[in-house]
């Protein structure tokens, strides 16, 4: 792939500075095959890692500042992990764009220390989700949960001080670190977060030049699953606590997609499930959502938690 002879050289790519983070700039940066001086921000969730994300504002606590880099001008581009970029357009900055979604990463989640069924009764399982701890707490009562913050290897080392931690077992594999994983949990189980997986770039809206860049590096088929759960997010209220999943499966003719989605009370007793199937990614997001709430009855879960 070629850049656009008028761009500039180098182009800045805004990033966080966990290893994780720096691996996947470096990974949009080689697939773009051009040279890119990486900006590196410090986000409110870097700094606050004795805090559980749920109290400092969850989703869009590892992005605000990188957006920010982006829009003044101190970087052409950002690239995120798609679960943390919020899907409320009320809660995104103006004058940004998704301009690419590469292709997703397995996105379910892992165990790390312990496979689910060898857990003892009772045990102490990390994890700073509450979509983790409620979902498993549904299928096992019995575990108890700790608060889990801070870069892979902090919460690897945590597996030794605690009967298991839950992660996602993308960040694994990008840091090649599979052989810590205990069990790959089946989204029958563990419905993963909303992107999980997926890497999103921003950049500029206006900027024609780095749009047309990062164009190439588009997955169609990642952006139509990240794009559906967005929607069934959004509709949610982007902003939502309670613990929810999403989890989308592009069928054979690239247009026709599958949703999986789930949302819960926070101590796992209530789970309530739905499925839709079409080739629109906000009218599917959208159907999920709006069945839950309403026909499932989910809208009462959101009542308790806003009382």
């Amino acid at each position: 792939m070629s850049a656009p002879k008028t761009l500039r050289r180098p182009l800045r790519a805004a990033t966080r500075g966990s290893a994780l983070a720096r691996w996947q700039t470096d990974h949009v940066i080689s697939l773009l095959g051009v040279d890119v001086e990486v900006v590196v921000v410090q986000t409110e969730g870097d700094r606050r890692q004795d805090v559980p994300l749920d109290r400092i504002g969850g989703r869009g606590v590892f992005v605000k500042e990188v957006q920010a880099a982006v829009l003044d001008g101190r970087a052409d581009f950002a690239v995120h992990s798609a679960k943390d970029l919020p899907s409320s357009p009320a809660l995104q900055p103006g004058g940004l764009v998704i301009a690419c979604i590469p292709e997703r990463a397995d996105p379910r989640d892992a165990l790390v220390g312990s496979t689910l069924d060898a857990l003892p009764a009772g045990a102490l399982v990390a994890t700073g989700s509450v979509r983790r701890r409620a979902q498993l707490a549904n299928v096992r009562a019995d575990l108890t949960f700790a608060d889990l913050r801070g870069n892979i290897d902090t919460r690897l080392a945590k597996a030794r001080e605690h009967s298991a931690v839950v992660m996602a077992y993308a960040a694994l594999v990008r840091l090649e670190r599979t052989s810590e994983v205990a069990e790959v949990l089946s989204p029958s189980i563990l419905l993963p977060q909303v992107g999980q997986g997926a890497l999103a770039v921003e950049c500029r809206a206006d900027d024609d030049e780095v749009l047309a860049l990062l164009s190439p590096v588009e997955h169609a088929p990642s952006r139509l699953a990240v794009d559906t759960e967005r929607a069934f997010l959004a509709t949610l209220g982007g902003g939502c606590d309670l613990p929810v999943g999403a989890l989308a499966t592009v069928h054979g003719d690239g247009r026709t997609v599958t949703v999986d989605a789930l949302l819960a009370t926070l101590d796992g007793r209530q789970v309530v499930r739905a499925q839709r199937s079409g080739v629109d990614p906000t009218v599917i997001g959208a159907e999920a959502a709006s069945y839950l709430l309403d026909g499932c009855g989910a809208g009462a879960f959101l009542e308790a938690a806003h009382a």
